[in-house]
């Protein structure tokens, strides 16, 4: 039986992007390496909108966010962390894990964060010295106002999450004021875990020589110090980089812009498919959820059984709920490398699921309702879509 793989990260990877982890390893310290190393952090330039330098390292998403911590901030250090899911949650805990002091603004899991509340919080404690949100929120598919954030964060470094928002969402770093941008190479970037990135802004380099955390394998003034000789102070994940170099080379020949339109379409098509058979969305059913969609199941039908079903039945695997969510929702996750006969083999696997769990409903309408979303669009988009 044919898998699927359908969750927020990790995310199926193209065929050259497979067959690039397949090279020949080099030694990371020649210079065939260096030009390799040098084009993916000029591409990701590109992709991350900034002029900042881009530091990379061997480990999850997870591993460059505590270097952010560990590089930027001193015991004691006020830190606001506006959450409203589970990864901005873990942020906190991240935070406190370093003995930092954490100011909580928490709003309800599936509610974008309040903005005008972060720049209250801000203006009425001059302590503050950073502000920290997530862009796209997997646990429940809510997408945030960054750039909202960036101009309620002023005065302050301004840290952004974009593991699943880069590629995906409208992302600009230099331009929205972001100092320190976070995100890997296992979504929309479609390459397989251990990959990760961070932009930092001179401003946030200023903060990181006041720090005084400990750190070593995550030393930002390690990587500097190497940053133009050789591509880390420690053996880089070699592969892992090949076939990023050969992913983002394939994001550009696609265009910024159309790969941003064709997230956008896609999640239409999710969103229109599982409304038209009476699902009911977690989250607002708006273009700026584009990386994955959170849908309740009938109260019934428990969501973890459900799941087993769907990959053991059909082969398809969408995500759970986390936290307060488990067990109540999936998540279909649709960043990276999907095009829309994806979409509609998840919705139609999805229909025919839902009616042997006893939940009726007029067969193809989830299918149909995906359909519409492609002819309605612009008939140039359509096409390129179509033969994606």
């Amino acid at each position: 039986m044919k898998t699927r793989l359908l969750v927020p990260g990790p995310t199926p990877t193209p065929p050259e992007v497979k067959l690039a982890a397949m090279q020949e390893l080099i030694d990371e310290r020649t210079s065939e390496f260096g030009v390799i190393y040098s084009r993916v952090v000029s591409n990701l330039k590109k992709l991350m909108c900034t002029d900042n330098d881009i530091f990379m390292f061997a480990s999850s998403i997870t591993g460059a966010s505590e270097s952010i911590i560990q590089n930027l901030f001193s015991p004691g250090d006020k830190i606001l962390v506006a959450s409203n899911g589970f990864f901005g949650e873990r942020w906190i805990k991240l935070c406190q894990a370093f003995g930092l002091d954490v100011i909580e603004l928490d709003f309800k899991w599936g509610n974008k964060i309040d903005n005008e509340m972060v720049k209250s919080s801000i203006s009425n404690d001059p302590d503050i010295k950073a502000a920290i949100c997530v862009h796209c929120e997997t646990s429940t598919s809510m997408v945030n106002d960054v750039k909202g954030f960036c101009e309620a964060a002023n005065g302050v470094l301004k840290i952004v999450d974009g593991a699943s928002s880069l590629g995906v969402c409208k992302l600009k770093t230099d331009e929205w004021g972001i100092d320190v941008l976070v995100s890997g190479g296992q979504k929309a970037m479609m390459c397989p875990p251990g990959l990760s990135f961070i932009s930092v802004s001179n401003r946030a380099w200023k903060y990181h020589l006041d720090s005084r955390m400990s750190r070593f394998y995550f030393d930002w003034s390690l990587a500097k110090e190497n940053i133009d000789s050789s591509p880390s102070p420690w053996t880089p994940a070699i592969s892992l980089i090949m076939q990023l170099d050969t992913a983002i080379l394939r994001m550009l020949e696609e265009g910024l812009d159309n790969i941003l339109q064709r997230h956008i379409v896609l999640g239409r098509m999710v969103r229109s498919g599982v409304q038209a058979i009476g699902l009911t969305l977690f989250a607002s059913d708006s273009d700026v959820n584009s990386a994955v969609t959170a849908v309740i199941l009938p109260d019934f039908i428990p969501a973890d059984s459900f799941l087993k079903s769907l990959n053991l039945k059909y082969g398809i695997q969408v995500a759970p709920g986390v936290g307060e969510l488990k067990n109540r929702i999936i998540r279909i996750g649709h960043c990276g490398y999907f095009d829309v006969f994806d979409i509609l083999n998840v919705l139609s696997a999805i229909e025919l699921l839902l009616y042997q769990y006893g939940y009726h409903h007029q067969f193809g309408s989830a299918v149909v309702a995906a359909q519409k979303v492609l002819v309605e669009e612009e008939g140039a988009i359509v096409s390129d879509l179509l033969l994606s």
